[in-house]
């Protein structure tokens, strides 16, 4: 029977390498009619694996028995479902909470939990009751009540995992852990969760330490509860950061216990899974947040690894960065075991309201699709890939509609298939998306992203931001400055450029354990971090080993100098040799400008946001005009070299590749089109196949030269790539007895020694080395110089088949 594991950052079933391409269909909201209807939906759409949630809610029955074979409801066999999965030739991802959200009331939690124990309904700042639903997960009774559901059905998923001859191939533990609590700005303060930091603080820091940073005695719990409930303004940057460590703790306790029942109730051989939860109002910004407090809970469990929620909508110039760096970020947190994953690929026309306020464009599946697979994604799981209803309860609870959820009867109203299982536009768009991937889909489950040389720094405590006691003036001014200066920096310009400058990179976590910087790969020479006035002297620390160890630093915003609970720090500053020395802000009456100089020089001066002006040594790069002071500046640090942006300078391409460039980065891949909005980057595998990945997210079609490693692909041969649109052309890819060098087809499919090439320009080439002949089903074929080119004329798309004998 097929084993699962995580290794080498891909999911491996029966030793084998598999990108697992998965569709949301939830049993419970479907008549036992529909089930085959909706899975042979997803086979068609190029689906090969199904996944569902399981809600406790729906199971759990009011005398305390749990059916999950459909014996009081057909809707409830979770069982049968299962069941049909595997004979339709679908693999299952299984998510059972006990936290489901997916609009269900209570977020999945039967009421009667909340009934025999209320006091697992959090107090949180000053006292006050908590908005939500959530509950303080490591309470006794919870715990108590979660391994019950599990022991129900965890046995049940155990019968059929894929090791054991079934479909399931993973199981997801809970559902974004801490999200309700995050978006409320509700932290849980039971008189438990207080006793409990309590405890965590005076382990970390000792007694007396522990009092001075809250403000209170830990031995004394009332005293203590008040002051974290009610911070005061003088230990309020303290006593935050301690909070939100503590809950990081805290998840990473509460996942282990949710596995560990797992476990002993007869779920092993196949991978955890913990999704991590954070886009909001279709931008990727507030996303590493979740990173942030969900890293512990996954970093190094054997095992287990975390997937992305991804609610983006459409992709365009303006968000791509969000979706690249999200997957970079979350990349730059995993061991060398763990893959990518998306657990929620935003699918459908994005109509949640059934308002018709939002119609995203179906290509928008097809942009970042594309995209996450060429960034190591391994499993994407389309959600909600078909509606349904929502049931009534099976017994009443006064709410007015009695249903499990709380959208009503009908549910998934904006999916490819809706609850009525219509079609919508988006169908047809996911479709031609999953079969693009599946058509390589060897190449990219066994490929890894290709990079330039330079990482992006992740600081994770930069997004320890979720909380803040509404009274604290100072706690208010540091998240409000994180906000804008960190990750990709200020106004998104830093991240922004660099993609759409052609590079491609991954994120270096500068917070791993171990004293070095993670990144797959080891630490490229080069690193790229936006900042903001706080940093944490650790962080700060390795940036200056970094650089006198001769390494190379771009860093955007102001100079650091303070960590995170407000203790002054300038360990970076003080190596740099540079110190602030005045701010300007722009504002509706003041107009701040910079001017380049030397190889920074530009065509004119430009309006900026903000400057800082710096002094200390260095080179001036951009002077603020109106000073004449320096507000960027190079400077060389023992064998390393250094140059700060302390302003929001515009996403001018040509402006940041010379900064790049002047670190020593060159771009492997690279186009000679002056319109915005492409995207390059490559994978390969450990046979050295690779994939050229384009994207384009502007809103009009771009011609193009290509160049990787300064040749030029196709023999110079412009390219065409449509509004909106990607490709992924194949560069030395076995065909038998031959290789395929290099095409501006896509492939379609591959069989030995025949290949399905579907055309992408109105003339198209694939070129091929064997000493074999090469038969096509149309086209012209030449050969010269050892290389036999197919030529094809095909404005229609349709595919060529070629065979080499």
């Amino acid at each position: 029977m097929p084993e699962v594991l995580l290794r080498d950052r891909r999911i491996l079933v029966d030793g084998r390498p598999e990108l697992l391409l998965a569709g949301e269909v939830h049993y419970f909201r479907l008549g036992r009619a529909d089930w085959a209807d909706r899975l042979n939906r997803l086979r068609d759409c190029g689906g090969d694996t199904v996944a569902t949630y399981v809600p406790w809610l729906w199971h759990e029955l009011p005398d305390g028995s749990v059916d999950l074979t459909g014996r009081t409801h057909e809707q409830r066999d979770l069982a049968g479902f299962l069941d049909l999965a595997h004979q339709r030739g679908l693999r299952a991802v299984v998510r059972p909470g006990p936290f489901v959200m997916a609009e269900l009331k209570n977020e999945g939690i039967p009421y009667r939990v909340y009934d025999e124990h209320p006091h697992l309904l959090p107090t949180t700042w000053d006292g006050a009751p908590i908005s939500t639903r959530t509950i303080d997960y490591l309470a006794p009774e919870f715990l108590a009540a979660a391994d019950g559901w599990y022991a129900q059905v965890m046995p049940l998923i155990a019968e059929r995992l894929a090791p054991r001859g079934g479909p399931v191939v993973a199981v997801q533990l809970d559902n974004e852990i801490g999200m309700l609590s995050w978006v409320t700005n509700s932290p849980d303060l039971t008189d438990g969760l207080c006793a409990d930091l309590a405890r965590w603080a005076v382990e970390r820091y000792g007694k007396d330490t522990a009092a001075a940073r809250i403000g209170a005695d830990p031995a004394d719990p009332a005293a203590w509860s008040t002051a974290l409930r009610t911070p005061a303004e003088e230990r309020s940057l303290a006593l935050h950061d301690d909070l939100g460590r503590y809950m990081r703790d805290r998840y990473r306790r509460y996942v282990a216990a949710l596995r560990q029942s797992a476990e002993r109730h007869g779920v092993t051989g196949v991978p955890f899974l913990v999704n991590v939860h954070g886009t909001a109002d279709r931008r990727g910004r507030t996303f590493p947040i979740g990173i942030s407090q969900l890293v512990e809970a996954y970093r190094g469990q054997p095992q287990l690894t975390s997937g992305s929620d991804y609610y983006l909508g459409d992709l365009t110039v303006g968000n791509v960065a969000d979706l690249y760096v999200s997957n970079a970020f979350l990349a730059a947190t995993h061991d060398r075991a763990q893959p990518l994953t998306c657990l929620e690929f935003e699918a459908g026309s994005g109509d949640y309201g059934e308002d018709l306020s939002t119609r995203y464009p179906p290509e928008a599946i097809d942009l970042k699709t594309r995209l996450c697979v060429a960034q190591g994604n391994r499993l994407l799981n389309l959600y909600l890939f078909a509606g349904g209803h929502n049931p009534p309860m099976a017994e009443p609870v006064g709410d007015g509609n009695n249903r499990i959820a709380f959208t009503g009867e009908r549910h998934g109203f904006a999916a490819p298939v809706g609850p009525e299982g219509r079609l919508n536009a988006t169908y047809g768009a996911a479709r031609r998306a999953l079969h693009a991937v599946r058509g390589v889909g060897d190449l990219l489950a066994d490929g890894d992203e290709e990079h330039d040389g330079f990482a992006l720094g992740f600081i994770r405590d930069h997004y320890l931001t979720e909380y803040h006691h509404p009274a604290s003036t100072k706690r208010a001014a540091q998240v409000a400055e994180l906000e804008r200066f960190r990750g990709m920096g200020a106004r998104d310009v830093l991240a922004r450029a660099l993609l759409l400058a052609g590079y491609s990179f991954p994120a270096a976590d500068l917070q791993a354990p171990g004293g070095a910087a993670h990144v797959p790969g080891g630490t490229p020479p080069v690193l790229v971090l936006a900042t903001a006035n706080t940093l944490g002297s650790d962080v700060q620390q390795r940036l200056v080993d970094h650089l006198r160890a001769g390494g190379r630093l771009l860093l955007h915003g102001p100079l650091p100098t303070q960590d995170h609970d407000g203790t002054p720090c300038t360990l970076l500053a003080d190596a740099l040799g540079l110190r602030p020395d005045g701010w300007l802000e722009g504002g509706p009456h003041y107009f701040p400008s910079v001017v380049g100089h030397d190889w920074a020089a530009g065509p004119a001066e430009v309006r900026v946001g903000y400057a800082q002006l710096l002094a200390g040594p260095g080179e001036r790069l951009l002077t603020e005009v109106g000073s004449g002071r320096p507000c960027g500046t190079e400077v060389t640090v023992g064998a390393g070299q250094a140059v700060v942006i302390a302003t929001d300078y515009p996403c001018h391409l040509d402006f940041w590749r010379a900064v790049l460039d002047r670190l020593g980065v060159r771009p492997r891949l690279r186009h000679d089109s002056g319109d915005p909005g492409l995207l390059l980057t490559s994978t390969v595998d450990r046979s050295g196949q690779r994939l050229l990945h384009l994207v384009n997210v502007a809103p009009s079609a771009i011609e193009f030269g290509l160049w990787h490693r300064d040749k030029a692909v196709l023999s110079g041969r412009r390219l065409r790539i449509g509004a909106r649109t990607g490709l992924m052309l194949p560069a030395g890819i076995r065909v038998g007895p031959a290789t395929l060098v290099e095409s501006s087809c896509e492939l379609v499919a591959r069989n030995g020694s025949n290949v399905l090439l579907r055309p992408t320009q109105t003339e198209d080439v694939a070129v091929f080395t064997t000493d074999r002949p090469v038969r096509a089903d149309r086209g012209e074929v030449t050969m010269a110089d050892g290389r036999t080119t197919l030529t094809v004329q095909a404005p229609d798309g349709e595919p060529v088949r070629v065979s080499v004998d």
